[in-house]
């Protein structure tokens, strides 16, 4: 080894070995897969508030995801460097809903499969998982949890509330009861639909002796 040998660069061997044509087929794919995540998490939303924000997140997750492990597949010492890299870096962004988790791993899995080659296993898989997230996350469940708030005014139209429930609802259960001097009785209470019909709730409130009556999902969404 000679001096000119230390200042040797092999920048330029590293250029002559890269492929265009792959690079552009693998990130053409990764922007296809990512737009199909995208597309099937704004069709399965159902949560309170809708992100855009979230949802280009997915397509540019599977994008760098793709470039990063393109990068590092052939090269040992630059995956070390790289994982290093990675975990200096704290992620702070709350996650809203469970299945926002789901995506985030699938997107980011999805470039990593593209990254690697595996052009087949990533569409393949990409397709399946969306169908199954398609089928499962929109599936209409008829026996939902509810929970029905209820203040009255005493013991006996305390009584007439439950009894009124009892024969409205599937199932029920008392979650709990707070009585206060002067401000009545609150009762909370889980319950189970009959045939998905919340009619029941509006002649409760009419019971003599209850103020009010509130029937709530426990996604938040209020139903009257």
């Amino acid at each position: 080894m000679n001096f000119n040998d230390i200042f040797k660069s092999n920048i330029l061997d590293k250029v002559t070995s890269f492929s265009m044509l792959d690079a552009v087929i693998a990130l053409g794919l990764a922007f296809a897969l990512g737009l199909f995540i995208f597309l099937v998490y704004k069709k399965t939303f159902r949560g309170v508030m809708y992100s855009a924000s979230f949802g280009v997140s997915l397509l540019s997750l599977t994008l760098i995801t793709t470039l990063i492990i393109m990068a590092i597949s052939s090269n040992v010492i630059l995956s070390l460097g790289m994982v290093g890299a990675l975990s200096i870096v704290r992620f702070r962004s709350a996650i809203k809903e469970p299945i926002d988790i789901a995506f985030l791993f699938w997107a980011i899995s999805a470039g990593i499969v593209l990254g690697a080659g595996l052009i087949p296993l990533a569409v393949f898989g990409s397709l399946f998982i969306g169908v199954i997230m398609v089928l499962f996350v929109n599936k209409k469940s008829t026996d939902n949890p509810y929970i029905l708030v209820i203040r009255c005014d005493g013991d006996e139209s305390e009584k007439d509330a439950m009894d009124y429930i009892v024969k409205s609802v599937k199932k029920h259960v008392v979650k709990s009861k707070t009585v206060a001097a002067g401000s009545g009785v609150e009762l909370t209470v889980e319950i189970r639909l009959k045939d998905m019909s919340t009619k029941f709730v509006n002649e409760i409130s009419r019971i003599a002796g209850v103020n009010n009556a509130v029937l709530v999902s426990y996604n938040g969404e209020y139903m009257s």
